[in-house]
């Protein structure tokens, strides 16, 4: 028996396509609609027994928002996202809006049928290889540019981020001497070790990574002491 099911998609060709194919496979497709940002509104109001719901954007803020709204309007109807490979976080924030199942767009459409039937029977979808990707991500899990800074400004003394900050503002080793009270010779000294200890080999890469990490706003809400 076949799915009776809405197709919606921000690219209305795609989801023509793809309404296409699955009623050549004996499913009933109520409606191919686009922007996504509508979705809900049609599904609430149709109420199909499955929503194949296509999004570009998959990390972006809000938007499974059309999900969590169709689940609290209409908990029976059981939604499919239809995307490009995610992030584990992607995959993550589909299900908890409450999605039944994720398919990679370029998911053959035995793939896409098949993923329908079962979301209409309850079960979850999604393919090993993401479960794989997302399972390596929490155990492994890469370092936000959050994290990193606090992990970098971690490394330092405060004198060397006080150094790191000058550096950063231009300053060569004499003017660091000078604003900070030291000899050129230690300034230098300081500043190697700050080198070392980011692993950069120059002053404007280690101007550039505390930039990207964070580090260096980090080190403007109070961590730039006056003395070591």
């Amino acid at each position: 028996m076949g799915v009776r099911l809405m197709v919606v998609d921000d690219h209305r060709l795609l989801a023509e396509a793809l309404a296409s194919a699955l009623k050549l496979r004996g499913h009933r497709v109520l409606a191919a609609a686009a922007p996504a940002a509508g979705a809900a509104e049609l599904v609430i109001a149709r109420s199909p027994e499955v929503c194949l719901l296509g999004t570009a954007t998959p990390a972006e803020p809000g938007a499974f928002d059309p999900v969590v709204r169709i689940k609290r309007e209409r908990p029976q109807v059981a939604v499919v996202v239809l995307g490009p490979v995610p992030s584990p976080r992607g995959i993550a924030a589909a299900f908890a809006a409450g999605a039944s199942g994720y398919v990679r767009h370029d998911e053959r459409i035995e793939g896409v049928e098949r993923a329908l039937v079962k979301a209409r029977a309850g079960e979850a979808v999604v393919a090993p290889q993401l479960l794989q990707g997302a399972f390596e991500e929490l155990l492994n899990p890469a370092a936000q540019p959050d994290d990193e800074g606090r992990r970098l400004l971690r490394l330092l003394t405060p004198r060397e981020v006080e150094v790191l900050v000058r550096v950063a503002e231009g300053e060569d080793t004499r003017l660091i001497a000078v604003g900070m009270g030291i000899a050129p010779s230690t300034a230098r000294t300081h500043v190697q070790r700050v080198l070392m200890k980011l692993g950069v080999g120059s002053r404007l890469e280690a101007a550039a990574l505390a930039a990207r990490t964070g580090l260096l706003d980090r080190a403007a809400y109070g961590t730039r002491p006056g003395s070591a």
